[in-house]
Formats: C-alpha cells, structure tokens, sequence
C-alpha cells in the first residue's frame, strides 16, 4: 500500500513496558510514507519509569515523526474538524483507555482523538496491552470489536501462567491491521498465541 500522502494519528497510551516495542512500528509508517502525528496520554508527559523517562520517549517521538507532540484535549479538538488523520492507531491501549473509550469518556489527547475520529467515520485501530483483557475490561473489549469503525491489531495472551487474564497486542502487525481498515476489513486471525514468557 501507498501511504504517500496519508496521515496516521499515532496515539499512545500509558503501557510504558511495550514503548520500546512500539518506536520501531512508527518507524514503519513514516518509511512508509505517511505523515505520522503522534498523540500522547498525560502519564507519558510526565512519569518516568524503569522502561524510560519521559524526557527520553519525547524526544524518541518528534525525532521519528518530525511533528510536535499533541498531549492536550484543547491541543487535539481540531483534528476532528480538520479531517487530518486518515486512520487513528492507539498502540498501545491501556485497559484503562479501553474502557473509557468504550463508555464514551473523553479526558484525554488520546479520547479526543478517537471522538474526532468516530465523528469523522474514520478507523480506529486498537493495540491492546493490559493485564485485565480477559476479566472486566473483556466487555469493554467485546463493546469495541463490534463497534463500526474500530478494529484490532491481532492480540492473544502474552503470559498464560502467570497473568491468565493479561492480553497483549502483536505490535509488529500494526501496519498491516492500518492497511486493513482503511479498505474497511479487520485483519484475520484476530486473537493469535501470544507467549513471550
């Protein structure tokens, strides 16, 4: 595919152990072509973890994109308007987002985005990354997979044994999964193994 002149809002969500996992895969849609805007939660303004400071996935982002950072709802509101972003990823998904998102809950960058999105009758791509797929956030889950317009990057259990209700996304199939939706089908197999323990 093309994605010459087409823009992917590149959203992430506070899953700070996969950021590492994820810079490669925007790396992927800007050698693509696509201009690539990244969107970013609160937490990854501000926390530093084990995983990284904040400071350094900032700086990872506008060095890859070559674009600002929106952070803000008042930063993101335009995007709807504006028509900007052809399709919108969210790699990675929090439990946390997954569930807002699926009951309408708008209260950050990210959320406004997707809002935007929706209204726009654009795709939403979804890479899951939480330890709570497979208990109560499995209906925000199942809320979301029937939802027009939103689609998954395949997921499956990352560790079975120890974290039986954690499901993780295969991020390295977060191009391909774009590609799909935007011809409007969802990638297949959706939920794959999954083990890295």
């Amino acid at each position: 595919m093309n994605w010459s002149g087409l823009t992917v809002g590149y959203a992430l969500s506070g899953s700070h152990c996969t950021f590492a996992e994820v810079m490669p895969q925007i790396q992927r849609f800007v050698d693509a072509g696509a201009n690539v805007v990244p969107i970013v939660s609160q937490t990854i303004m501000t926390t530093d973890t084990r995983f990284g400071t904040s400071e350094q996935w900032q700086t990872q982002l506008k060095a890859i994109t070559g674009n600002e950072i929106i952070s803000t709802i008042v930063q993101a509101e335009p995007l709807g308007p504006s028509k900007l972003i052809d399709v919108l990823l969210i790699a990675p998904c929090t439990g946390n987002t997954t569930s807002r998102l699926a009951n309408a809950q708008t209260d950050s960058a990210v959320l406004m985005a997707s809002k935007s999105q929706m209204r726009n009758g654009r795709p939403i791509v979804i890479a899951i990354s939480t330890n709570d797929g497979l208990g109560l956030n499995l209906a925000n889950i199942a809320k979301l997979i029937v939802t027009k317009n939103i689609y998954f990057v395949p997921f499956g259990q990352d560790n079975p044994v120890q974290k039986p209700n954690s499901l993780v996304a295969r991020m390295d199939l977060a191009l391909e999964t774009c590609e799909a939706a935007l011809q409007g089908k969802q990638l297949q197999p959706l939920i794959i193994e999954r083990f890295n323990y």
